[in-house]
């Protein structure tokens, strides 16, 4: 069964950062290149970031460009988003998604709010 469980999400004000984690489990985490996405209050999911599976390649929305870093430890099954510089519009419940088998799989999310 396939488990994606986010953490790390609180509430900071901007120019803050934060550090979201995801642990996986239930499939072959090296496998399966790892994406977050996040939706804001009201607007549909959008993606954030992607890596590959032994993270040599990474890919960023523009808007998280420069900010935001993704990375994972497939020792760990765990994938993170390192969050710099945090601003209001990045307020949203953070979700990290998999692939296995042809099928692709979310956590529940963390929620990210920022602001003063």
């Amino acid at each position: 069964q396939v488990q994606l469980v986010e953490s790390g999400g609180g509430l900071v004000q901007p120019g803050g950062f934060l550090r979201l984690s995801c642990a996986a489990s239930g499939f072959t985490f090296s496998s399966s290149p790892m994406r977050w996405y996040r939706q804001a209050p009201g607007k549909e999911r959008e993606w954030v970031a992607t890596i590959s599976t032994y993270g040599v390649t990474t890919s960023y929305r523009d808007s998280v460009k420069g900010r935001f870093t993704i990375s994972r430890d497939n020792a760990k099954n765990t994938v993170y988003l390192q969050m710099n510089n945090l601003k209001p519009e990045d307020t949203a419940v953070y979700y990290c998604y998999a692939q296995s088998y042809g099928m692709e799989y979310s956590g529940k999310g963390t929620l990210v709010t920022v602001s003063s």
